[in-house]
């Protein structure tokens, strides 16, 4: 991996050390002119005639996605965002009274809002599963909870915001499936930056975010839902491309994942989505995790070396996410501070995680996640930056 020719195609490498790559990557070049050049396509000829013209690029944007995550075209619906994917997947759901959901105790707010409005509406249960001893999903546990009988819904995060872990996803599968119950993998984190194979893991949704390790343009994201399942799937909002008005009274929905796309949505931003899964795949997803890899371990090993610093990272197997807080200054004065010296990086807030109920979890930590762009002297300059403070 040429990193220094990866950094030249990315002018944001000149403007700071990036270590915001968990929130919204730094795009390329060729992301940036992808989307700008239809926006003014559409500038010259209007939205509609646009769209038309980039019908067989739109069309491939499909065929690429599908390939990140060995699944088929018709599997796969773009939409505007991981949470509207997430959200359209799960609100799907034919849920009964009764019904049990389990779920990751790291589990992200948005996730956690519609689990409870869930509750509210059909009378189902929330069931956070235990952590192992590596603060992971522990898998024991959920194959004593799966065997109580009567759950619907396994719902779990891959890459929780916070911490640095990765979720076993493939046990999970193995165990939702055969104990029957729908499993829906929030991809949002670790898309881009793991490997993803639908059908190792075993999920029967997959949802993730264009923005983040993917690299792409905000207002993007996509659905993988398994084609054995889609038609048991309702939406919970149709319009005239996700179904057909064929009378007055009457209404087929698509057979396929597009049944969970709007009509109106932004094919610019659905083109630069194309152009990042495209350079991921060329560059190779098993390459981009070593790389990872290695930055964030030595980051890790950087901090724990500074006197007053705590990495709060957890996890059997770890992510590109790292997470620590300095003792006598809160997150945002680090982040603050990093941002004066040219350091980019995030406040991650594990309280607003209501199902961790750990009694020494952080309020809040300093999140610094790497990518395959980030260097040594920037890794230095971060670490210089938190020793000074």
């Amino acid at each position: 991996m040429d990193i220094t020719q990866l950094r030249a195609v990315t002018p944001g490498c000149t403007e700071t050390a990036f270590f915001d790559n968990a929130g919204s990557a730094l795009h390329t070049e060729n992301i940036t002119r992808t989307v700008v050049d239809h926006l003014l396509l559409e500038a010259r000829l209007g939205g509609y005639a646009a769209a038309d013209r980039e019908d067989d690029r739109v069309e491939a944007v499909y065929a690429s996605v599908a390939r990140l995550l060995n699944a088929l075209p018709e599997e796969i619906a773009l939409v505007d965002s991981a949470t509207r994917a997430w959200d359209m997947a799960f609100h799907a759901i034919a849920f009964r009274p009764g019904d049990r959901i389990l779920t990751s105790r790291s589990e992200y707010p948005s996730n956690g809002l519609a689990f409870l409005q869930a509750k509210e509406r059909f009378g189902v249960s929330v069931e956070p599963i235990p952590d192992d001893e590596h603060g992971q999903v522990d898998l024991d546990a959920l194959a004593e909870l799966l065997g109580r009988g009567g759950v619907r819904l396994v719902a779990v995060n891959h890459v929780p915001t916070y911490d640095g872990l990765v979720q076993p996803a493939a046990g999970i599968g193995a165990l939702a499936r055969r104990a029957g119950a729908l499993y829906l993998l929030d991809a949002c984190q670790s898309a881009g930056q793991l490997p993803l194979d639908v059908r190792e893991i075993g999920c029967h949704l997959l949802s993730a975010a264009g923005r983040k390790y993917l690299r792409g343009p905000r207002g993007t994201g996509f659905l993988y839902v398994d084609r054995e399942l889609v038609t048991g799937l309702r939406p919970p909002m149709l319009d005239l491309r996700s179904a057909t008005w064929t009378g007055p009274d009457t209404f087929e929905i698509r057979p396929d994942a597009r049944r969970f796309e709007t009509w109106e949505r932004s094919v610019a931003g659905l083109l630069g989505l194309g152009a990042a899964v495209d350079e991921a795949l060329a560059l190779g997803l098993d390459p981009i995790r070593r790389r990872i890899d290695t930055v964030a371990d030595r980051l890790r090993a950087g901090l724990s070396g500074l006197d007053g610093v705590r990495v709060h990272d957890r996890g059997r197997v770890r992510s590109g996410i790292v997470t620590f807080a300095k003792e006598g200054r809160d997150a945002q004065q680090l982040v603050d501070g990093l941002r004066a010296a040219g350091v980019t990086a995030m406040v991650s807030r594990p309280s607003s995680a209501r199902f961790d109920l750990r009694a020494q979890k952080p309020v809040e930590v300093v999140r610094a996640s790497v990518h395959y762009y980030n260097t040594d002297d920037e890794l230095d300059r971060l670490l210089d930056g938190v020793a000074k403070l």
